[in-house]
């Protein structure tokens, strides 16, 4: 999940329910697009609390499968016997290609002319995907079976070894081939007995992993294209709530005994009850979300400039009329009369300075007017990786900052659920089914998914109450505090591993991701509100590389898959380096005091 922040410039610009020209604006806008083929009213009125339910549904959705997803593809993974190393690297291929794809996904979400809209497309194309993942992932074992995969009967080893045992005749060799027997079954399957099952359960994690990162940011920009700007800040909140709720309520249902129940003797057990639960919500999630609103196709919106959506140039043309309604002149604030007063003043400087037919307070003034009245271009993927390579000082502390916060959370995410069945039940994946150990690691699973969704409770809280506790003790505090938190929780976690450590220490968890979801893009949106990316004895410096807002949110919402990455390829090594998954906790610290470190040295402004 990715959290995004508002320009805060443009939103008092443009939020003000009592401003009588926006009023005035929007109602032309609206009755304006009643008159199309296909009425289009929707996007220039407020939405009712109902609408905004429906617009938000897919965020939880969303979360409901990333849910699903943590919790249960480690165990499965292991469960078909893929080791640490090769299941920590298997979580790799979805970070190592949604940093390249996601940038080119939102480029085309932006350029789409399908008469469907712009962003439902292309959440339809990533749903179908997360639908798939949902269907590979808890049956890659039965469909490998079908394609032809020998599995491991743990009953047809034991009497194998019987078999051979008796066929020696002196008693040194008996006890020579026990020892040797009981190492063989101790070893328990192997990948060799599942190629199938490994390969489709893997496309599944995958398929759902990537989709399920890469639709938030179509559904969030679908919600706020639909929203006037009033009610952007509001809608963003929604969507919050309804994400921190859907992974509040998946991971509950992850930590349901479902065998005990009459659906989950149906459906096969509790793996395949969760993922068969989370599919169906999924998909009712999807449908209430793509047909609440008809989206205006591009097409209309580059003939019609009443059917864009409103901005600042908008607002700035308005004022240039000479237009008496009586809507809002009446009462101009005293915002729009300084924007008039700028208008003047540019004129001015044009005015004196002309010469010989050129002025370059002229020139300057029409390119900034250009600048304005048109939209930021979608971001390529080439000038995507060149704001990566060239950025100021105080985005790159803060990208690494956040990198190092991200790697910290997704080793928690990851293997958390295995951790407590390992570590804290002292449960074994690769054991018999029916076994001791097997049904204690199970038992462990699903504790730790109400470790995880008490974690995903307190985020949604925290994500609430964050923008005040920045007003109250600093940015600098809070975004430090958050990961120092975190650091000493997972630490006390990976040396006492103890059931009420995994539920008190999970808020810390969701603290973190609650900070990484907000703080960094609020520091994004105010350098670029206040243009201020490099400052000197306490004197903002000019910056010669033009950025754009989108991009350099796209940086810092894509450092989730660099962490992503560098995790897969490190925790596996580690854990069996250690012999204990109680390194994914000692990992998760070390990333998180790593990171406060960072913290000190952003730029807040």
């Amino acid at each position: 999940m990715v959290g995004v922040a508002v320009d805060s410039s443009q939103a008092d610009q443009l939020s003000s329910a009592r401003n009588p020209m926006i009023k005035y604006m929007l109602k032309t806008r609206e009755n304006h697009a009643k008159e199309q083929d296909e009425d289009y009213s929707h996007v220039f009125r407020r939405k009712t609390r109902f609408e905004m339910f429906r617009l938000s549904a897919i965020a939880m959705a969303i979360e409901f499968a990333y849910a699903a997803e943590t919790s249960f593809v480690s165990p499965i993974l292991l469960s078909i016997g893929v080791d640490h190393k090769v299941m920590t690297m298997a979580w790799g291929l979805s970070p190592l290609i949604g940093f390249f794809v996601s940038p080119l996904l939102g480029s085309i979400s932006d350029r789409c002319k399908l008469s469907w809209g712009r962003r439902r497309p292309i959440i339809s194309i990533l749903s179908f995907g997360i639908f798939c993942g949902l269907i590979l992932v808890p049956y890659g074992k039965d469909l490998g079976v079908l394609l032809g995969d020998v599995g491991y009967n743990y009953t047809a080893t034991a009497e194998t070894v019987v078999s051979n045992i008796t066929s020696f005749v002196s008693e040194g060799s008996v006890a020579a081939l026990v020892a040797a027997a009981g190492s063989e079954v101790a070893t328990g399957p192997t990948a060799s007995d599942y190629k199938y099952a490994v390969i489709l359960t893997i496309l599944g994690m995958v398929m759902l992993d990537f989709d399920a990162d890469t639709c938030q940011t179509p559904a969030r920009t679908y919600l706020l294209d639909m929203c006037v700007p009033e009610e952007q800040p509001k809608a963003m909140t929604m969507f919050a709530l309804f994400a921190g709720f859907g992974g509040t309520i998946g991971y509950a249902i992850g930590g349901v005994d479902w065998e005990s129940t009459h659906i989950g003797s149906f459906l096969g057990g509790n793996i395949p009850t969760v993922f068969g639960l989370v599919t169906i919500i999924f998909v009712i999630c999807y449908f209430i979300t793509v047909t609440t609103f008809r989206e205006i196709p591009l097409p209309l919106m580059e003939k019609d400039e009443l059917l864009r959506p409103m901005s600042d140039a908008a607002v700035k043309k308005e004022l240039k009329k000479d237009n008496n309604a009586i809507y809002y002149i009446q009462e101009t604030t005293q915002l729009e009369l300084q924007m008039v007063a700028d208008d003047e003043k540019r004129a001015e400087a044009m005015q004196g300075s002309y010469q010989n037919g050129y002025s370059p307070a002229m020139e300057k003034s029409r390119k900034d007017l250009e600048t304005q009245s048109v939209a930021e271009p979608p971001v390529s993927l080439s000038a995507y990786l060149k704001s990566i390579v060239v950025m100021p000082y105080s985005m790159r502390m803060l990208a690494l900052t956040n990198l190092l916060c991200w790697m910290g959370h997704v080793t928690y995410c990851l293997y958390f659920t295995d951790f407590v069945g390992e570590a804290v039940y002292n449960g074994d994946p690769t054991a018999p089914p029916t076994s001791e150990a097997y049904l204690r690691y199970e038992a462990g699973v699903r504790f730790g998914c109400w470790g995880m969704s008490i974690y995903a409770f307190s985020c949604s809280i925290y994500s609430l109450s964050v923008t005040k506790l920045m007003k109250w003790f600093g940015t600098k505090a809070v975004y430090i505090s958050g990961m120092i938190y975190y650091a000493i929780g997972m630490l006390i976690l990976g040396l006492w591993p103890t059931k009420w450590g995994v539920l008190v220490f999970s808020t810390a968890a969701g603290i973190l991701y609650g900070t990484i979801f907000t703080v960094p893009f609020i520091l994004v949106a105010r350098y670029h509100a206040k243009n201020c990316f490099r400052m000197r004895n306490g004197e903002t410096l000019p910056l010669k590389q033009a950025r754009g807002l989108g991009t350099d949110v796209a940086i810092i919402s894509s450092v989730v898959f660099i962490a992503q990455l560098i995790v897969s390829v490190s925790v596996g090594p580690l854990v069996s380096w250690m012999g204990t998954t109680c390194a994914v906790l000692y990992a998760s610290t070390v990333m998180a005091f790593l990171a406060s470190i960072a913290a000190m040295f952003v730029m807040y402004v």
